[in-house]
């Protein structure tokens, strides 16, 4: 084989490898080549996508897929193209490095998010071409987390709930009123629940709290939304004939994803549920949302850069991906004597392969 190595990496420019709107992101193609190769052209791809696909059945026979794409940015550079009157270029034996740095769009594009029937993916790739010859392609997925979108209606503004409910096989009934400060937090931050609750009835109630994640997902017309419990606390109990006011802290993981509202096939929303919970009735309850925001740390200064490195495939053969995690592995961070790393020394992410074979398209 003449080309021994065909990969594209990238430089990690924080701690936690991700990068947002209006970010440069550089790095370089690495063509290694075990004699003199005529190559037809080397191209630069930067892609930003998002991807919808499932199937229902309808009836014993029948099933329908569904389906839906969105493209939000499809960038490309010629970096090698023609640069001889037969049109090839001429590489000499050994390894070649080719840079490339590109600006990530400043403008509302969803984050990077992965579920088993849709993902939104951003990623850096490579083609090589020759003549009679199948194209190499090399890729590098990268974590991309949107900036937080301020213009939320009532992001900032208080939200409210209540709810009055008759309980049945015991005398009187139980209202319940919620209150929260506002709409969204930032991954970390406090989030502080007010609940009134008027227990007139012969049982005691328990204060259960709930922070949910929804995900939806739209194509053709159709809807599939999966909901999940991030976290469960509850309180003591509020005796019968008692009026009680009980605050409770619930702190916003910080590793939570931030929502997803700016794409119009899948969403990633949070929600507060707040649920009395009554013995031998029906537990009345209260759902509020909740809008996580993004929190970004200053790019590293002392960090050396981490690169993430993909090896070359033929065409159609599977490709390796960056992990979906939020948060890549952690690079231990050096002592700020240390001297910089040399080329090559980089921490690499290695290659996981895909899997199922419709996000190759991707």
């Amino acid at each position: 084989m003449t080309i021994n190595n065909f990969s594209i990496e990238y430089d990690a420019i924080n701690s936690k490898n991700i990068f947002t709107n209006g970010d440069t992101i550089n790095g370089r193609i690495i063509v290694e080549v075990s004699k003199e190769t005529r190559i037809s052209s080397l191209i630069f791809i930067a892609q930003g996508r998002a991807h919808v696909r499932w199937s229902e059945h309808h009836g014993q026979h029948h099933h329908h897929v569904y389906w839906s794409n969105e493209k939000y940015y499809d960038v490309k550079h010629h970096i090698l193209r023609e640069a001889r009157q037969d049109g090839t270029e001429v590489i000499g034996k050994g390894r070649h490095v080719f840079p490339f740095s590109f600006m990530i769009p400043d403008r509302k594009i969803p984050s990077s998010f992965k579920a088993p029937i849709g993902k939104i993916v951003h990623k850096v790739k490579a083609e090589l071409k020759q003549s009679m010859k199948l194209t190499k392609k090399a890729k590098a997925h990268f974590t991309f987390v949107s900036r937080a979108d301020m213009d939320v209606p009532g992001l900032m503004e208080p939200q409210y709930g209540c709810k009055d409910k008759s309980i049945l096989f015991g005398s009187g009934n139980i209202s319940l009123d919620v209150h929260t400060k506002q709409l969204g937090y930032k991954q970390g931050e406090d989030l502080q629940v007010i609940v009134e609750i008027r227990n007139c009835s012969t049982r005691s109630v328990t204060p259960k709290f709930k922070l949910q994640e929804k995900k939806s997902f739209f194509a053709q017309g159709r809807r599939r939304v999966f909901t999940n419990d991030i976290l469960k606390e509850k309180t003591t109990a509020v005796a019968s004939s008692d009026k009680e006011t009980v605050t409770k802290v619930i702190t916003i993981p910080r590793e939570l994803p931030p929502s997803i509202l700016n794409c119009s096939i899948i969403k990633l929303e949070y929600r507060l549920k707040v649920q009395l919970d009554v013995k031998c009735a029906l537990d009345p309850e209260i759902k509020l949302p909740i809008v996580v925001l993004p929190v970004f740390e200053a790019p590293a200064t002392i960090q050396p850069p981490a690169s993430a490195v993909f090896g070359f495939e033929k065409f159609g053969s599977p490709t390796p991906a960056l992990p979906w995690s939020m948060t890549p592995a952690q690079q231990a961070a050096p002592n700020p004597m240390d001297p910089p790393p040399a080329y090559g020394a980089h921490a690499l992410y290695p290659p996981v392969p895909d899997s199922g074979k419709y996000w190759h398209a991707l």
